[in-house]
């Protein structure tokens, strides 16, 4: 909505915060609270998750809303921008506590330097 005062103008606008969508990574990759921007469509997602089958890998899974909205996307090789890097100490905090997973013990290996060890747990 624009306005006139006088002789100048003022532009109001409502300002809304940006939906950031929600994604999973290896954290020894890409940290919780990650943020990160898809080049194509600009959408922005936060790392707040983690998948037995991302673990070791470098790739990123985007939730979509529904499951015709998973198939419509499909496998895709996406450039990103990262915004903000998470936490690489926050994340080993989180998952400390939780290694009775082989993908989740794999993740604490890494992010303490034991890349060897978590290789080695395939």
């Amino acid at each position: 909505m624009k306005t006139k005062r006088g002789r100048k103008k003022v532009t109001t606008t409502v300002l809304v915060r940006p939906t950031i969508g929600s994604a999973a990574a290896d954290w020894s990759r890409w940290p919780a609270g990650t943020t990160f921007r898809l080049l194509s469509t600009g959408q922005i997602y936060e790392v707040d998750d983690y998948g037995w089958a991302l673990a070791g890998r470098n790739t990123i899974d985007l939730y979509m809303g529904s499951r015709a909205d998973m198939n419509a996307w499909g496998v895709r090789h996406e450039p990103i921008q990262v915004l903000r890097w998470g936490s690489p100490q926050a994340s080993l905090l989180l998952l400390q506590g939780r290694q009775g997973h082989k993908h989740i013990r794999r993740m604490v290996l890494a992010l303490e330097g034991e890349h060897e060890s978590a290789a080695a747990l395939e």
